[in-house]
């Protein structure tokens, strides 16, 4: 069963902080929770999940202290861990810690407080690049609600318009054709289900895609 009040929180957050050696009490000042140990102070906020009013509470309460936690119910199955996890990230790029309450009591430290390292990822880096400068023109609107032509359907396009001028034919002929280099594989995966093989890396335009294409020099995006 979940929890229905922050305060089901405090008592797994107190018991926690007093085994790592803090005095602890609650509702200090502007804190949910506060913890001491000499000149240590641990500063907790408790809500019942993730809000922009939470990171905004954790960030204010680095003005007292860095050791600033924010104390959340544990996540539920995995679209729920993906969420977390999204979250928890968010917090380490603020320098915020985040401790998980499951139902039985148990608190786990999911991040510690502390300066954020930014790492680049090249990977990330060279996959944005690549769709920049494969995407022909700009056929798409910032915001957009999922409706995407991206670099491989424009490829995908220039595939089928090629059969259908063409006939059907060779992967390669293709490929050579239109520039698009990975055409073979393009129409063996049939990602759109406009292609179908007719021979050893041979291939024809599904009847059912040749009027998305016909008589028309571009394929209207929300087809």
């Amino acid at each position: 069963m979940g929890r229905s009040r922050e305060t089901e929180l405090y008592g797994p957050v107190k018991a926690f902080l007093e085994a790592e050696g803090l005095e602890v009490k609650a509702e200090v000042g502007p804190a949910d929770v506060v913890g001491i140990d000499g000149d240590r102070i641990v500063i907790v906020e408790l809500k019942l999940g993730f809000s922009l009013v939470l990171l905004q509470q954790a960030v204010k309460r680095q003005q007292i202290t860095d050791d600033v936690y924010v104390a959340v119910p544990r996540w539920s199955g995995r679209q729920g861990w993906k969420t977390f996890r999204a979250n928890v990230g968010l917090c380490r790029r603020l320098g915020v810690g985040v401790l998980a309450v499951s139902d039985g009591g148990t608190v786990e430290v999911q991040a510690e407080p502390g300066p954020f390292v930014r790492r680049k990822s090249k990977a990330r880096r060279e996959r944005l690049l690549d769709e920049f400068e494969r995407r022909q023109g700009d056929p798409n609107e910032g915001g957009t609600n999922g409706k995407i032509v991206t670099a491989y359907r424009q490829d995908a396009e220039r595939c089928a318009r090629y059969l259908i001028e063409h006939g059907a034919a060779k992967g390669a002929d293709v490929a050579a054709a239109t520039g698009v280099e990975r055409a073979t594989r393009m129409m063996r995966d049939n990602v759109y289900g406009w292609f179908e093989r007719v021979g050893h890396g041979e291939y024809r335009l599904e009847d059912t895609a040749v009027g998305l294409f016909e008589g028309d020099d571009e394929v209207a995006s929300s087809k």
